[in-house]
């Protein structure tokens, strides 16, 4: 789902930065590591085409906001990864228009999970990985997500099960987005979470749980409400045999 993605990483400690790399590189991203404020700045002027800065706030030459600024002037999004907890720093952080905000020590899965849901909301990244218009803004069709008996037309944000159209909510939309675009993964209730477009705090795991459950019963008609399967104390995957 970052697969394609040119992603500058802007981080002064060289472990994180390195482990930061290192996670997204398996997902097939292709990260570009800066170790000071200036740095990142010399990278966005350089001409180089990201898709995505993440970037720390307290960092040695050039700051945090200024990476950040720089970013939205060339019309890059931005997550933003800081040790300050505080809500008034979070909020102060997205109304200078960071995309998503980090609280460190953070976990990589959620790492992930944040930075693809920026990059599916952004208009320069398609989901497979790919630029989805020659200018800004400007979007060409996605080729649906088939799954089995499944098919998800994100363009015309339809879903198919078995040939019935299956009508889902905007966040079971996203549920079965997410698990179709990686199906072989297991995805934590947490992923989930942030993938179906909100906070990890704003969907209790079982609130995550009852989204899976309204999935399967409108897919029971269809014959494939097996689909999902429940991966006990973890999250959810889509089964190996479909």
């Amino acid at each position: 789902m970052i697969g394609g993605a040119c992603i500058l990483v802007v981080e002064d400690d060289a472990a994180i930065n390195r482990v930061i790399c290192s996670y997204l590189g398996k997902a097939d991203a292709m990260c570009t590591a800066a170790f000071s404020g200036t740095e990142g700045l010399m990278h966005l002027a350089g001409g180089e085409d990201f898709h995505l800065v993440i970037t720390d706030l307290m960092l040695p030459g050039a700051s945090g906001e200024e990476v950040l600024a720089a970013a939205r002037a060339a019309a890059v999004p931005v997550v933003v990864l800081s040790a300050r907890a505080a809500v008034a720093d979070r909020v102060d952080l997205l109304r200078l228009g960071a995309d998503d905000y980090l609280v460190k020590p953070f976990d990589l899965e959620e790492l992930l999970a944040r930075c693809e849901a920026v990059l599916r909301r952004s208009a320069g990244f398609g989901r497979a990985g790919g630029i989805r218009g020659a200018g800004a803004g400007q979007e060409v069709d996605v080729a649906p997500l088939r799954f089995g008996a499944w098919e998800l037309d994100e363009t015309a944000r339809a879903f198919t099960a078995a040939g019935m159209p299956v009508r889902l909510t905007r966040t079971e939309f996203e549920i079965v987005r997410t698990l179709m675009a990686a199906p072989r993964r297991v995805h934590t209730k947490r992923a989930l979470s942030i993938a179906a477009g909100g906070d990890a705090a704003a969907l209790e795991d079982k609130t995550v749980a009852t989204h899976i459950g309204n999935i399967r019963a409108k897919l029971r008609a269809t014959g494939t409400d097996d689909y999902v399967e429940t991966v006990w104390g973890v999250g959810f995957k889509l089964r190996d045999d479909s």
